[in-house]
């Protein structure tokens, strides 16, 4: 069980609120999806997305369903290995896909975790970190 250090020093467990914390990590979406720069990110990595699966239905012949569901577990890192391009310009592009994809990726969901944090800090009142120093 997750434990959490009182200000007195003694280790208690924490209670797990399951609930309250999905709908504190929605809240925390919808605000993120309130900020321009979040809304251009994960427009971008849909747009994406969408763009290599119309590539893999048409370059692969895979359905809608295999060709989504590969787009996103590349994109995203996950890889399977279930579904993989059997034409060159399937795994050419592929190739593409993956550097270009990676970095929207990782760009959005860092954007998001960032709104995430930060307002998680301001409900708590935790003070803002300090400025990375130059």
């Amino acid at each position: 069980m997750p434990q959490d250090v009182s200000r007195a020093g003694r280790v208690r467990p924490m209670r797990l609120r399951p609930i309250r914390s999905v709908a504190l990590i929605l809240g925390g979406i919808g605000a993120a999806l309130g900020n321009a720069r979040v809304r251009r990110l994960v427009a971008l990595t849909v747009s994406l997305i969408l763009l290599a699966s119309l590539f893999y239905r048409w370059a692969e012949g895979w359905s809608w369903l295999d060709a989504i569901f590969f787009s996103v577990i590349t994109i995203s890192t996950v890889g399977y290995g279930d579904l993989v391009p059997q034409t060159a310009i399937g795994k050419i592009f592929t190739m593409v896909f993956i550097f270009c994809g990676i970095g929207l990726f990782v760009a959005a969901a860092t954007e998001v975790a960032n709104t995430l944090i930060e307002r998680a800090r301001r409900n708590v009142g935790a003070p803002p970190p300090d400025p990375p120093e130059e």
